[in-house]
């Protein structure tokens, strides 16, 4: 990828992973180069290939008449194999050499842990130095009940918190507001005003954990309140650790919680970097999220270039409001999907790193090696949950989880058996956290750094998903960028496209789903799921009513005049905001005079 004078991106043309790879890649491992017959292995003794590449053609031609009497005898399960991202699969993958290729790079296209390309993870060591964070994304009814769930789950061995919000706080309504009716406490956690984040928080040693908070419209928000107990704590923001989502574009393309339109609201995102870089130096300022976009119905693939491409317009709004590549990038994280295709899920992670690293280097001119890594939250794929045996949900749970590890996630979140069914009950959540800790201590797979690198076929993969990604980043670029593609629905028609056909898979047989269309039994109704009670409600509505009735009105006031009149003008928002929720200001009430200004965001039907 090259950058032209007026900024735009120009991608190389690149070769087919087929004719590029072979279907291969040669190994890693043992840094095999077989025109000179030479390699060393993994304790660097030095030894002599017996094989030259004429012999590996002629084995290789040997193996595929031989391949050719056996599926006679014994025929293939079915004609074609492929990925879920319809990548077809060969026969059998081996080095390059055998297929008229050039020998693989390995500096190049892999490199080693913690240098760019950052294909074999972010860091040198990976968990041989630390696990990743074990989150368990929890959140519902009120602040006081999530609380106590984030205290039993620290107290079983998590190593940080995320934190679910109701469907209202991500819209910005209060719990009163007509449109809220029904919904609150639901999905997440109802919060309101500083009175509930007080509450929410309480107990928990914010010095000293990693807070993860998934919410986006209002994401300045929330941060605030995260930041006002901090501040009346007497903890010090620099010792604050965590991540808000704060990815708006997504929302547009894959989920829809969003409030005003696409490019104010990447005027809020960016507010966001530059108050962090001032004032909370430890806090990734956004999670860019691929995760829903793939629960929209996105393949890998997809999933990788929308996600980057998203990135892409983060950076370059940053850049517009002055701030310098290297002052912000190395705080940008990403939020991936971890799906059922093991093979295809790890070779997606890679792809991911070692795109973003060309692209922040190459289109983007970044300097600092942080800036350009890759690093990234998982979360097994809810969409693969399954209401009927929903104890299976453990065992697609635990490859999920297993490929985001061989993968390198930086922390993960397991999803509980239950939650096609209701939110997750307490067993259901312990269990979920118990999956991530047998594969930290038991299975020997985080005792090796990138352990799959080097498989010819895993190799292949990545370099197929990350062609495919930067095809489509390129075609983004064509329409004007991630916004204008937005605008024109492009993201959003691939995607339907996309999750049309799997559908159609699954309801002919193609795709087989355990428990669903094949494997089907007769099963009693669940017993024993998470209820929130429908008083939580009522008592939510008086919450935020005492909240008003006992503040300082004029402060309040005074406070959200202040941010109205910044929202009209050019100064950061952020502390506008910050000082609002410390006057007691809600969320509701922020919200709606941000609406006031930028207005609401209305998707077109015609797309």
């Amino acid at each position: 990828m090259s950058v032209d004078g007026d900024g735009t991106a120009t991608w190389p043309k690149r070769q087919p992973a087929g004719e590029r790879f072979g279907h291969v890649h040669v190994a890693v491992a043992d840094k095999v180069n077989v025109n000179d017959h030479d390699y060393v292995n993994d304790h660097g003794a030095r030894r002599r290939s017996s094989m030259s590449s004429d012999d590996l053609n002629t084995a290789r031609e040997r193996f595929l008449a031989s391949l050719a009497k056996s599926t006679k005898r014994s025929p293939l399960r079915r004609e074609r194999f492929a990925t879920d991202a319809e990548i077809p699969l060969a026969d059998l993958y081996v080095p390059p050499e055998a297929e008229g290729g050039a020998p693989f790079d390995y500096l190049r296209d892999l490199g080693f842990p913690g240098e760019y390309p950052f294909t074999r993870g972010v860091q040198p060591s990976m968990y041989r130095g630390r696990f990743w964070t074990m989150r368990q994304y929890a959140g519902m009814g009120d602040a006081a009940l999530s609380n106590e769930r984030y205290h039993y789950l620290l107290a079983q061995g998590q190593t940080g918190l995320s934190v679910a919000f109701d469907l209202p706080t991500q819209m910005g309504r209060d719990p009163d507001h007509p449109l809220a009716r029904g919904e609150v406490g639901k999905v997440g956690v109802s919060i309101a005003s500083l009175d509930d984040m007080q509450v929410l928080l309480a107990g928990l040693p914010l010095e000293k954990i990693s807070t993860s908070m998934t919410i986006n419209a209002t994401a300045a928000t929330l941060l605030a309140l995260y930041v006002a107990v901090a501040d009346e704590r007497g903890v010090a923001r620099g010792a604050l650790s965590g991540t808000i989502q704060n990815d708006i574009l997504k929302e547009y393309i894959a989920r829809g919680t969003y409030i005003y339109p696409p490019r104010s609201s990447l005027r809020i995102t960016t507010d966001v970097f530059a108050f962090c870089k001032a004032e909370l130096p430890k806090w990734n300022t956004i999670s860019i999220s691929g995760y829903h976009i793939r629960e929209a119905g996105s393949d890998a693939a997809q999933e990788v270039a929308f996600t980057l491409a998203d990135g892409i317009a983060y950076v370059e709004a940053a850049l517009a409001a002055g701030l310098a590549v290297d002052e912000f990038a190395s705080r940008l994280s990403f939020f991936f999907n971890a799906h059922n295709n093991l093979f295809e899920e790890v070779a997606k992670f890679r792809a991911a790193r070692r795109l973003w690293a060309r692209i922040m280097r190459e289109r983007f001119h970044a300097t600092d090696p942080r800036s350009m890594a890759l690093r990234f939250h998982a979360q097994t794929a809810g969409s693969s949950l399954q209401a009927q045996q929903p104890l299976v949900n453990l065992i697609r749970t635990t490859l999920q989880a297993l490929a985001a590890v061989l993968g390198g996630a930086q922390s993960l979140h397991t999803n509980s058996y239950d939650e096609a069914l209701a939110l997750p009950s307490e067993k259901a959540a312990l269990l979920a956290l118990r999956t991530q800790q047998v594969i930290a201590h038991e299975s020997g797979v985080a005792d090796v750094v990138d352990p799959l690198g080097g498989s010819y076929a895993l190799e292949a993969l990545t370099a197929e998903i990350e062609r495919r990604a930067a095809q489509t980043i390129a075609r983004i670029d064509e329409l004007g960028g991630m916004v204008a593609a937005i605008e024109a629905g492009f993201p959003q028609r691939a995607i339907e496209a996309r999750a049309y056909e799997y559908q159609k898979a699954i309801e002919e047989k193609r795709k087989v789903v355990v428990g669903l269309n094949e494997f089907v039994v007769d099963e009693a109704p669940p017993e024993g799921l998470l209820k929130v009670d429908p008083a939580l409600e009522r008592t939510q509505v008086e919450r935020v009513a005492r909240t008003r009735a006992t503040r300082d009105r004029q402060a309040a006031a005074e406070a959200l005049g202040a941010l109205e009149a910044a929202a009209r003008g050019s100064d950061n928002l952020v502390p506008r905001i910050l000082a609002a929720v410390k006057a007691r200001a809600t969320v509701g009430e922020i919200a709606e005079r941000l609406r006031l200004v930028f207005g609401e965001h209305r998707e077109s039907l015609a797309r």
